[in-house]
């Protein structure tokens, strides 16, 4: 296929912050045009992030660079009735329509479904939410670090010790597999739209998203299971254990099949004698002296760096992963040979990261630089048939923002 998949939908990305503009992010990497609404000034409040005390220090805005790209930048007041005009006539020629705002802004500002969808019966209306669509906490509002990471009990499960203090997400953690869910909803909509030539409202939340993501251990709380302590170091498997290396760089054993694996792991470390020591014949003698197999292997894997063993652990078929850091991936040949890290276009090289959805024949377009504030406006209002006089009128009562206006 030499064109884009989705060269022909118009999408609007009248949302803020991370999971409902990265759901539009993904339409646009298969080519849809997308829109982004944004207040003239300050823009969608996620490009102030990247200002926020701890975060990496770049002079790139890496947040909105990641989120953002492909986008065209509308910066439009919609509490003027001239914004409201516009973006009417947006959503009539548009497929897709993502919001994200809390329910008595979108009252405010026009923006429930019972607004736009009479203006096109084939619009999708994708709406996301932290808590869901009803309930009475349905206009709170919310972050993945709230309604996802510790609403749903990850953030109370993932720590080393039943008393550890329950450890914090780093951004958009939840908000990127939320994106995936809600780009799911918006192409289940599309195909519906195909069935029966009408639009509608299709949605997902934070929390429903968190729940999936806590799901095996909420339907154990479902089917009435007695949950027992996080088991500290050294009382655990030995074999589902994270190990230290000489440079300080840890890995994961993940050894399931241990029935395979342990010998395996054995000729790794040169230890054959220990497949005959009482100790550690089988897998229950190995767990009732998980300290004594822990320490050992602790004493043997500090001796070499990660890459000694990640190579005899490759070759002999163990099963374990790095535990990553984000420098890791610039230069991984795996992430390499499945394209993962594209180059903008035209950014002397600067890369991002890909969407992970992939469809056989349909390859992703070569990013393009998130946009400045506004940086399409003057574009998009020509479109609409607004001439160099109203637009500069409009730039002047605050309706819309825009760079140099042209002749």
């Amino acid at each position: 296929m030499d064109e884009a998949l989705f060269k022909d939908l118009l999408v609007l990305d009248c949302a803020s912050f991370v999971a409902g503009p990265a759901a539009a992010t993904i339409l646009s990497d298969f080519g849809a045009r997308v829109i982004k609404i944004e207040p003239p000034g300050a823009g969608d409040s996620y490009r102030q992030l990247i200002h926020l005390p701890g975060t990496p220090i770049s002079d790139r805005d890496y947040y909105w660079t990641l989120d953002n790209r492909n986008k065209e930048s509308l910066a439009l007041d919609l509490k003027h009735e001239a914004g409201q005009k516009i973006l009417r006539t947006l959503i009539a020629k548009a497929d897709v329509f993502v919001t994200n705002f809390p329910g008595p802004i979108r009252d405010r500002l026009k923006l429930r479904p019972a607004d736009v969808l009479p203006l096109n019966e084939r619009i999708i209306y994708a709406s996301l939410t932290p808590y869901g669509e009803e309930g009475p906490e349905k206009d709170r509002t919310g972050y993945d670090s709230t309604a996802w990471w510790a609403r749903s009990g990850l953030m109370h499960a993932v720590r080393p010790t039943a008393d550890a203090e329950p450890a914090r997400s780093i951004p958009a953690m939840g908000d990127h597999p939320t994106a995936v869910a809600l780009f799911a909803a918006i192409m289940t909509g599309l195909y519906r739209r195909q069935i029966t030539g009408k639009g509608g409202v299709v949605s997902t939340s934070l929390i429903a998203n968190g729940l999936w993501s806590n799901g095996c251990y909420i339907q154990a709380a479902l089917c009435g299971a007695t949950f027992l302590p996080r088991t500290p170091r050294y009382q655990r498997s030995a074999l589902l254990e994270v190990y230290r290396c000489r440079d300080d760089r840890w890995f994961m054993f993940s050894m399931v099949n241990h029935l395979r694996e342990w010998p395996l792991l054995l000729q790794c470390i040169g230890k054959p004698e220990w497949e005959n020591d009482p100790r550690f014949v089988t897998h229950d003698a190995r767990l009732a002296h998980a300290d004594n197999l822990t320490r050992a292997l602790e004493a043997i894997f500090i001796t070499e760096d990660w890459e000694h063993w990640r190579h005899l652990f490759q070759e002999k078929g163990v099963t374990t992963g790095p535990i990553g850091q984000p420098e890791d991936h610039i230069d991984c040949p795996q992430v390499a040979a499945n394209g993962l890290l594209p180059e903008f276009e035209g950014e002397g090289g600067l890369r991002t990261i890909d969407s992970p959805v992939r469809v056989d024949g349909a390859p992703h377009v070569q990013p393009r630089m998130a946009p400045r504030i506004g940086e399409h406006s003057e574009a998009i209002l020509r479109e609409l048939g607004y001439g160099a006089e109203d637009i500069a009128a409009m730039a002047e009562n605050g309706t819309v923002e825009v760079a140099e206006i042209t002749d």
